[in-house]
């Protein structure tokens, strides 16, 4: 897959990019031109870079400056580690370079504005969306913020996908190239559209995940229909599966099972502690000539109404399915999704939130089409859609988005933190990251974790 991503840069350089970008894109880490993108006092920052496959450093940088008119630069109070970043982390993005700054979910306080940024001021808490959007394209317009058409001009991920997503922060050239917010200063193009001013009354530790997990969760739960008197099945009990099966149960969902097994097995133990009405399914624990579906339509008449695929598709269970993923005959496995179509009833509905990249094979089309399965791609989550109503939420206790807050670390061992979380040891479930700029722990939040 590192020579797939190499190749794709190389290919980019060559073919250009869409017309019609609007904001500077391919600077991912201000050391790679100081003179272009580093703020000219030439203090110097600490920042996580991707080196590698399954290799991440903490590393000094230089601080970003303002480069455009509409640009923010904060100083990060929080930033997290997302089941995405290991996507990342194991290579299987495309157009990773050396270097590269991650991190796509962040809060801050706002350190600087550029002269056309007028409703934000130094010192204003703010949370980032994971999506970099103009606010005034077609979807912006309608408030589908992660498919803005002017923020991302890749050619490759227009020709793979029929159109393109937004620029993403630390996410890769694939989805722009911008600098993430792993890292103690981040510069936010169009800060005040990409930009949510955060009340006194929501902590850091609750407001950050506004920028990803909460919309990302949310967004899978409303796109894919789930109803009062649903039975949901959710594929993956990390942050977004635990997330989607609170979030189900307050759109009146009658029973939510959640799956997972192998090494995040105790991902399931830790949901139902803090979700006691969920019922679990560890697959690593079905006997011989059980499976999931069978499991699944034995515990409800049918099979249930609706599956929510919280997983991804890099992560094969079978070995055909491995094979082809090491050769590159495919890019993604096409196991969860199988089993989503044949566990739900007839005319049930699927929905993916778990990030698949590319190709799948042995997709089991069959099954869709003759019991009228309905599967949904609920795509990169529309941050800007949901995020002002959530934060409602979070301060009228409807939503708690500390239930799956486990650990805080700080950002000096967040190379440290990659290789906990892709192992999944140490019960990490989700981590709030601080900096030098954090304010002190919240009352009822994580203390501080150090593994030195």
């Amino acid at each position: 897959m590192a020579a797939v991503s190499q190749s794709a840069n190389v290919i980019e350089k060559a073919i250009g990019h869409v017309e019609g970008g609007v904001t500077e894109q391919n600077m991912t880490n201000p050391e790679r031109d100081r003179e272009a993108y580093a703020d000219p006092s030439g203090e110097r920052m600490k920042a996580l870079a991707w080196m590698g496959k399954n290799t991440v450093e903490v590393v000094e940088t230089f601080k970003p400056k303002i480069i455009e008119d509409g640009d923010v630069i904060l100083k990060v109070t929080g930033s997290t580690i997302c089941g995405s970043d290991l996507h990342l982390y194991h290579g299987a993005v495309i157009q990773l370079q050396k270097g590269d700054i991650l991190g796509h979910e962040f809060c801050g306080k706002v350190d600087s504005v550029g002269p056309a940024v007028k409703n934000l001021k130094p010192g204003d808490r703010v949370v980032a969306s994971f999506q970099i959007a103009c606010g005034e394209c077609m979807y912006c317009q309608k408030k589908l913020s992660s498919q803005c058409e002017r923020t991302n001009t890749n050619k490759i991920e227009n020709a793979m996908y029929g159109g393109r997503t937004a620029g993403m922060f630390g996410y890769s050239h694939f989805t722009g190239g911008f600098a993430g917010g792993q890292a103690e200063y981040a510069r936010v193009p169009y800060g005040e559209v990409n930009l949510l001013p955060l009340p006194d009354d929501v902590p850091d530790e609750q407001g950050l995940y506004l920028s990803d997990v909460l919309s990302t969760s949310w967004n899978c739960v409303v796109d894919t229909g789930v109803k009062e008197g649903d039975v949901v099945a959710i594929w993956g009990a990390g942050p977004i599966g635990q997330m989607c099966a609170e979030m189900s149960f307050m759109q009146g969902a009658k029973r939510v099972i959640v799956i997972d097994g192998g090494a995040a097995a105790w991902r399931l133990d830790y949901v139902k502690s803090k979700t006691p009405k969920v019922e679990t399914l560890n697959y690593t624990d079905l006997p011989r000539g059980e499976s999931v579906t069978s499991k699944l339509k034995e515990m409800e008449h049918g099979g249930p109404d609706v599956a929510l695929e919280c997983a991804a598709g890099e992560y094969a269970k079978g070995m055909g399915h491995k094979i082809e993923l090491a050769l590159g005959l495919e890019t993604d496995t096409s196991e969860i999704i199988n089993e989503m179509i044949t566990s739900v009833k007839s005319f049930g509905r699927c929905g993916i939130t778990g990030v698949y990249v590319g190709f799948t094979n042995h997709f089991n089309i069959g099954g869709l089409m003759e019991r009228g399965i309905r599967l949904i791609g609920n795509g990169q989550a529309p941050v800007h859609l949901y995020w002002k109503d959530l934060l409602k939420k979070l301060q009228d206790k409807s939503l708690n988005s500390g239930i799956m807050l486990t650990h805080r670390v700080n950002i000096d061992e967040m190379d440290t933190l990659y290789q906990k979380f892709d192992a999944r040891a140490d019960n990490i479930q989700k981590v709030f990251v601080q900096t030098r700029f954090s304010d002190p722990p919240a009352p009822g939040t994580p203390e501080l974790t150090s593994w030195k």
